[in-house]
């Protein structure tokens, strides 16, 4: 490794730019080693750009980046690709130069393949995997190196929020220095020892994580023009929330106390819960939507195989609640939400809903738009005012406040961006003025300016909201209760939120590898044998049928690999198509342990 302290990467008056707009103005940073940079700002803004030029991906138009001699930096962009026919374990750990024996004994490394979610997968072909799999294989190939310097460009994508806290607590233990893009302020509070904002050409440095770039900006708006009135009052609405927050949230403060109080002293909380409360229930009533004795399952698989995700569930949800609802992936938290707005059947219970309620859903696939559409003539196609709170919004005002420009809104739908069109559709749903809201991921694809505007948005909204979102700190934010799914067909309340959920997901996962070892360690030292002719017949007969029940799922996950290859461009099908897998996979992996423990009592 490099001395302490030592420049591992100097950038001097560099410029980028593409076509007539300068992403970056003779800028000038440097990175020392051990540092942890976190780099925030609005998508197209030059983050990666910046990141590809100080990794050498990219070299700028003006200015020079000279390198530390024999630094070992190791980068994960969006669009790095992976060697197609390789498989996961040549990729992540054939750089190392070890033997499957010697990278299998290394606490480190399997510890990396585990938190990162590949260990699953090491056998499997790069040209099999998902998109959010193979950005998993290449972050997990990064942090098994022994590297001066990680450069990653938004890794908490694809992970969940077990992953997004795994993989803060691996980067803040490891002595290598970080550079690394993020929209999750939760992670980049916890991450970064320092703030880089690339906006309007430059870069701002500040002390600290999100709480203390908060805090920098909140004042910079204080001293701004009166131009500036709107991004003063949200920064300092946000300082205002962040310091009356629970105590882990401001653990580090290390803005100036004083100041940072005598700013927001006569700031109100982020929103009135009795009053939009009240108002929620004049608006709906004493009914949002109800599930009674409910019966939820996952669509039938290739074999006609369903799995019971929730069973005999009652859950009433209030006017004017605000749920946040988690769980790992592929817990069913969406087929929940799809059983809350009448997609998914509930039988034998029952689904009431308010005479009153307008769902608005904001689906994690992009809604069929029009594409010779302008992006303003799609919202004021819902409506052309919004009333929220004691304010109304034009069409053109709610698209400016979640990230379209007016210069923007002037764009046919068809030259949007993924992330541009996420971001109409949840215009789009919020310009319907619904009063029961379910959000799934609200936060893919937002920059942290945008989800700022969204979260001042909701905090004037009146209605029931559910959001299912691996984003911690937007579910803190936005949410009174937290619900999460564990796998055992119940849905469980939270009282003390994320924090709570991570706990009782570590036991879950520590008491199941203790049982796992006891029945193994059973099963070696008192193997159990089918004398009974009527018994060896019923597992000859049930490990028959999984035989069979496999050779299906294994056509099946063949096929979707194939269909996932030939989709690589669309993003919605692709989203569709990898859940799809996910599921087939499981249901694979659970067949086989079943057949396993037939055979076993035929030995």
């Amino acid at each position: 490794m490099t001395a302490s302290n030592a420049v591992l990467i100097n950038a001097e008056k560099i410029s980028k730019s593409f076509g007539i707009k300068p992403l970056l103005d003779d800028v000038s940073v440097g990175i020392h080693s051990g540092q942890r940079i976190g780099v925030v700002g609005l998508n197209g803004g030059g983050k990666t750009t910046l990141l590809e030029i100080l990794s050498g991906i990219v070299e700028p138009d003006d200015g020079r980046v000279s390198r530390a001699g024999g630094a070992r930096v190791v980068t994960v962009t969006q669009r790095g690709e992976l060697p197609p026919e390789a498989t996961v374990a040549d990729v992540v750990v054939g750089q190392l130069g070890l033997a499957e024996h010697e990278w299998a004994g290394d606490a480190r490394i399997r510890g990396v393949l585990a938190g990162i979610g590949v260990d699953g997968l090491l056998h499997a072909r790069v040209d099999e995997l998902s998109g959010g799999q193979r950005r998993r294989a290449a972050l997990a190939a990064a942090l098994v190196s022994d590297a001066d310097l990680l450069i990653l460009d938004e890794p908490t994508n694809h992970l969940d929020v077990e992953g997004v806290q795994w993989l803060a607590e691996h980067l803040v233990s490891r002595p290598s220095a970080l550079v690394v893009v993020t929209h999750d302020r939760w992670f980049l509070d916890t991450v970064a020892q320092r703030t880089w904002e690339v906006h309007s050409g430059r870069v701002d440095e500040y002390d600290g994580g999100y709480n203390d770039w908060v805090f920098a900006r909140a004042e910079r708006a204080r001293l701004a023009d009166a131009a500036e009135e709107r991004r003063r009052n949200l920064a300092r609405k946000e300082l205002a929330w962040l310091r009356r927050g629970p105590p882990a949230r401001t653990s580090k403060p290390r803005y100036r106390i004083e100041a940072a109080e005598k700013l927001i002293a006569d700031v109100p909380p982020p929103r009135d819960s009795v009053t939009l409360s009240a108002f929620a229930k004049r608006r709906l009533g004493r009914v949002a939507i109800e599930l009674e004795n409910a019966h939820i399952e996952t669509p039938p698989g290739v074999d006609g195989v369903t799995t019971v995700l929730l069973d005999d569930l009652t859950w009433r949800l209030a006017p004017g609640e605000r749920i946040g609802l988690v769980g790992v992936n592929g817990s069913g938290k969406t087929t929940l939400l799809r059983a809350l707005a009448g997609e998914v059947p509930v039988a034998p219970g029952r689904r009431i809903e308010g005479k009153t309620v307008s769902l608005g859903w904001l689906k994690q696939e992009l809604d069929d738009l029009d594409e010779d559409q302008r992006v303003l003539d799609a919202v004021e196609a819902v409506a052309g005012h919004i009333t929220l709170g004691d304010k109304e919004l034009s069409a053109s005002q709610l698209a400016e406040r979640l990230g379209f420009s007016p210069a923007r809104q002037r764009t046919p739908v068809s030259d949007l961006s993924g992330g541009e069109r996420r971001r109409l559709q949840l215009t789009r749903v919020l310009m319907a003025e619904p009063n029961v809201l379910l959000l799934d991921e609200p936060t893919n694809d937002l920059d942290i300016d945008t989800l700022q505007q969204l979260e001042d948005l909701l905090d004037g909204w009146a209605g029931t909201l559910v959001v299912i979102s691996h984003d911690r700190y937007l579910i803190e934010r936005i949410c009174d209760t937290t619900w999460a799914l564990f796998g055992d067909a119940t849905l469980t309340n939270l009282p003390g939120g994320i924090e709570q959920y991570l706990t009782k997901r570590a036991q879950l996962v520590a008491s199941a590898g203790s049982a796992k070892t006891a029945k193994t360690t059973a099963a070696q030292n008192e193997p159990v044998k089918v004398t009974d002719a009527a018994a060896h017949h019923q597992a000859r007969k049930t490990m028959n049928r999984l035989e069979r029940q496999i050779e299906k799922l294994t056509a099946r996950e063949e096929k979707l690999h194939t269909e996932l290859a030939a989709a690589a461009t669309d993003q919605s099908k692709l989203m569709t198509l990898d859940a799809e897998l996910r599921q087939v996979v499981a249901d694979k992996d659970e067949a086989e342990a079943q057949w396993l423990e037939a055979a076993e009592l035929l030995e």
